[in-house]
């Protein structure tokens, strides 16, 4: 039989372990083939490896799991699941329950459908409730804004939660830059997706590790990992305003000769020299943005660390 690989990355996940593999365990039945767990421990403080290793032996093998040195990230696990899934066919999804499993059931059914030619079927929110308003709409707001800078396109709404072909997911794992934004890299392998659309789901228990600075930074690397734009526009900015300046010269200079009444006033001045200053400190972060990255992509830093393997 085939073989479905589950790739699941866990930071401080104790509580929600358990209802997570019940609830996959309930719909199994429906998927014509073999299953392995894949969770990836990223350096959790509570007692999250000892429940994975329970149920490591309690599963006689069907259940693996790999734990970091230390907290890397989701990205990295992510990677690094993606690296350790043996199966025919992979799907990376939340140990929360916000990715339900009574989807996956269809989604292995529409990859299995010779009448299909997709590689992949995602999943995407057309609601966010439970969500606060606030973050709602910044998230909203940066899926307009990268998709408006980006050719990579970026669905609105999209999860984490795909089943994907072993085809795709070893392009995926090839790409190995350190500075990860899985979302864009599953859109930009390209490969044909099938999208199916839910309603947002609450949390089966405890609380999110995303808070809003945490989304906040995410969002900055997603758009610097795919887009260019930003340095095109502080550019144009640069242009813009030396041709003000220019033209503010030039204004300056007939006047005093015409009229012999020069500017008068320092207000006027301490604000032009403190909106071109602000500029340039702008231009100036935008590009060290991207140094930065640079930086950390030649360091050639191990993107993970494994302590325990299993």
């Amino acid at each position: 039989m085939e073989l479905l690989s589950i790739v699941v990355p866990c930071f401080n996940e104790e509580a929600t372990i358990p209802i997570f593999y019940d609830a996959v365990e309930k719909i199994r039945h429906q998927i014509d083939a073999d299953i392995e767990y894949c969770f990836i421990d990223d350096g959790s403080r509570d007692g999250t490896l000892d429940i994975l290793r329970d149920l490591n032996k309690k599963s006689g093998g069907v259940v693996h799991y790999t734990s970091f040195s230390r907290n890397f990230g989701k990205e990295a696990a992510l990677y690094a699941g993606l690296k350790m899934a043996k199966g025919d066919y992979i799907v990376t999804m939340d140990v929360d329950l916000q990715d339900p499993p009574s989807l996956l059931p269809e989604m292995w059914h529409i990859l299995h459908n010779p009448d299909n030619d997709y590689d992949c079927v995602a999943t995407r929110r057309t609601t966010r409730k439970g969500e606060p308003r606030i973050r709602s709409f910044f998230a909203r707001l940066f899926y307009k804004l990268i998709n408006e800078l980006s050719d990579t396109e970026i669905v609105d709404g999209a999860r984490d939660y795909r089943m994907m072909t072993r085809q795709m997911v070893n392009a995926v794992i090839q790409d190995s830059e350190y500075n990860r934004f899985s979302k864009g890299i599953f859109s930009w392998v390209g490969f044909h997706t099938k999208w199916l659309a839910y309603e947002n789901v609450e949390r089966s228990a405890g609380e999110t590790k995303w808070s809003f600075w945490k989304l906040f930074k995410y969002s900055i690397e997603g758009i610097l990992a795919y887009t260019t734009i930003p340095l095109y526009l502080s550019s144009i900015m640069g242009i813009l305003m030396c041709g003000v300046s220019f033209i503010a010269l030039l204004f300056i200079v007939i006047r005093a000769f015409a009229f012999g009444d020069p500017v008068a006033g320092w207000p006027s001045l301490v604000c032009i020299i403190t909106l071109l200053g602000g500029l340039v400190l702008l231009a100036l972060g935008i590009m060290g943005l991207y140094i930065a990255k640079i930086y950390l992509e030649t360091k050639k830093r191990q993107i993970f660390i494994v302590r325990e393997k299993k």
